[in-house]
């Protein structure tokens, strides 16, 4: 399946077998997240070296909905009551930094970047949309209540922000990535203490970054239980009304909204990978029955890794690996928390500092309900006495009849029915028996 973005974009060449294997630093992963983080290190003069398993962009970051926005759902009132004032302003500050950046490198950048307003609406629970809104005065932002949106769904209200941003991120992330030291179809294998094992040999490293969407090392940091992943979708519709902004249900299995072009992005019903779905069933039948005069462009599925908290972990991957960086768990909001790590990491790796690592920190305390949820699945997983299996921890797989693949309840690996690799953490093919 195409999205919208790998249809109307090419991508460029990299002549990746001249680049040599060492490096200051080793990016492993080239989608948003590395692209950004080897971008942002070398324009301070800092050697680095991207290696991506495939191609560039080719996996996650092709199948967003490339929604630049410090709105993550109805997040203010929880980080208030989580974190308190001091961190959740933080945690607005790294946002609204990182969109400023992308507002900068865009205007130099033929990407469709563009200026709107944001939302995050609600059905049935008005209290809680007014709850959000009283928590982003609290903070110190401007945002409103809407009775209804330019949308075909009855509303029980929607908290919306003004001066967020839309844009095409293949066409961005590609514009960056053409001047940088990329190694495609090389696949990190394993940490060393000098730099990483690839599928074509040592890479010399003194420090290393880990971009991969879900980390690939199987123990250190325990991401198999501080994360788990969830799947959702998306059609591409032409002839459909515009939605006059970008908007989100308040319910991770509710409808999502936005236009490209001439294109309305109609996305969501998020559930844990693994678990059966109807997949884009249920967004065709809405169409059919609110856009009866649209016409299907192209649909696709992406994924999300989904953390304890709900703030993202960057910083080092864990507390015994000093020159290990990670980036992961964006929680559905990969665009702008690509960018905040690039600008954190960025600030770390050049003796810096970050006034963010700490809210960050991947080590931070783990106590969280899901942690539990994410032990059970785990578990359940590796007990159920059936195969194919995942080459990642050993779960129990599950086929996949909307997509024929074989996906993984634990931590999200996904494999082709010929038993490749489609989704990390896993690296290595499977073999059905």
């Amino acid at each position: 399946m195409d999205s919208l973005w790998t249809m109307t974009a090419q991508p460029p060449q990299f002549s990746d077998r001249k680049q040599t294997m060492h490096a200051d630093v080793a990016v492993i992963g080239g989608g948003m997240a590395g692209i950004l983080c080897a971008y942002f290190l070398a324009r301070e003069g800092v050697d680095c070296l991207v290696l991506e398993a495939e191609r560039v962009c080719g996996g996650v970051s092709a199948n967003t909905t490339a929604k630049l926005t410090f709105q993550h759902g109805l997040f203010c009132d929880t980080l208030l009551r989580r974190f308190g004032k001091e961190r959740a302003q933080m945690f607005l500050a790294s946002q609204r930094e990182a969109l400023s950046q992308y507002q900068t490198l865009c205007s130099e950048i033929d990407c469709d970047h563009s200026q709107t307003s944001s939302g995050v609406y609600a059905l049935h629970d008005r209290a809680a949309i007014e709850r959000e809104v009283r928590a982003f005065e609290a903070l110190g932002i401007d945002a409103r209540f809407e009775p209804s949106l330019p949308i075909p769904l009855s509303i029980a209200g929607a908290v919306c922000v003004d001066g967020q941003a839309q844009f095409h991120p293949l066409k961005f992330a590609w514009a960056l990535a053409k001047d940088l030291r990329i190694r495609e179809n090389t696949r990190a294998l394993a940490l060393t203490d000098d730099g990483v094992i690839t599928s074509d040999g040592p890479v010399r490293a003194k420090s290393v970054i880990v971009a991969t969407h879900f980390p690939f090392p199987r123990w250190r940091g325990a991401y198999f239980l501080k994360m788990h992943q969830e799947r959702s979708y998306v059609l591409a519709l032409d002839n459909a009304a515009d939605a006059g902004g970008m908007y989100v249900d308040m319910e991770k299995e509710g409808l999502s909204f936005r236009n490209h072009g001439t294109a309305l992005l109609l996305g969501g019903l998020s559930h844990r990978t693994g678990v059966q779905s109807a997949g884009w069933e249920p967004l065709c039948g809405f169409a059919k029955e609110h856009y009866p005069a649209a016409r299907e462009v192209c649909r696709w599925a992406t994924q999300d890794c989904i953390t304890l908290d709900a703030v993202p972990y960057i910083g080092r991957l864990s507390k015994r690996t000093p020159n290990v960086y990670v980036a992961a768990g964006f929680n559905k909001w990969g665009m702008s928390s690509s960018m905040a790590a690039a600008i954190i990491l960025r600030d770390l790796l050049t003796g810096r500092g970050s006034p963010y690592a700490a809210l960050y920190d991947p080590s931070r305390s783990i106590m969280r309900a899901q942690l539990f949820a994410n032990a059970a699945h785990s578990t359940l997983g590796l007990l159920t006495p059936t195969v194919p299996r995942c080459g990642h921890l050993g779960c129990a797989l599950k086929y996949n009849k909307q997509e024929h693949t074989w996906d993984c309840p634990c931590h999200g690996s996904r494999y082709s029915q010929r038993g490749e690799v489609a989704e990390g953490p896993a690296q290595k093919k499977i073999h059905r028996k």
